[in-house]
């Protein structure tokens, strides 16, 4: 799929792009737009809610360069796959190291009024929450969809949902502690990386 005019963008809900386009998340918190819970509402609602310039947004989304699909695949193999590649190696393989310059930018910068305090600890409870989170998803719900258990699903689906829920909250006290993923000015390369890091969540 060709990547997306400007015009592909605005009517389309947040939480989708968020989804499909990595990048897209920096950009939102940027603006303050909401693409977890507050999701659901088209760009252009969101946009003029937080008073952003719309232009300005779809341009940014544009420049990111990567392709752009509507939506996560409606298939439930493709889907899991999608969620095990997209969300489950990427955090399995970025955490790690983020807790690693987390704990370095503590350490080197610990007088620095602006040092991320606690940052690593968090990070640190992230990754405990999410790996039970995956592994959850992995070992049972997966396989019941897969298995078209459709009767009993309603269950874990909302129990996973409602970890979801939990994670969104944890992103927010992870950009409270952050500083809002803006490095002073002068910060280190380890530094800069952090905040890059983290704001992908």
């Amino acid at each position: 799929m060709a990547s997306p005019s400007v015009q592909d963008f605005a009517n389309t809900h947040v939480g989708e792009i968020a989804a499909a386009l990595p990048g897209a998340t920096a950009i939102f918190r940027k603006h303050k737009i909401d693409f977890c819970c507050g999701g659901g509402v088209s760009l252009a609602e969101a946009a003029k809610a937080r008073n952003a310039s719309l232009h300005d947004i779809e341009a940014a989304l544009a420049e990111l360069g990567v392709q752009f699909e509507r939506v996560a695949p409606q298939e439930t193999s493709a889907l899991i796959d999608h969620i095990l590649d997209r969300f489950h190696a990427r955090h399995r393989a970025e955490l790690p190291e983020l807790i690693k310059l987390a704990r370095r930018v503590e350490a080197v910068h610990k007088d620095h009024a602006d040092a991320p305090r606690g940052l690593a600890a968090h990070l640190e409870h992230m990754l405990a929450e999410l790996e039970a989170h995956m592994q959850r998803e992995e070992q049972r719900l997966f396989p019941m969809m897969l298995s078209d258990g459709c009767a009993i699903l309603a269950f874990p689906v909302g129990q996973m949902r409602l970890e979801h829920d939990d994670h969104a909250v944890a992103i927010r006290s992870l950009d409270v502690l952050a500083h809002g993923f803006v490095t002073p000015q002068g910060a280190c390369r380890s530094w800069q990386a952090l905040y890059a890091g983290c704001a992908k969540f």
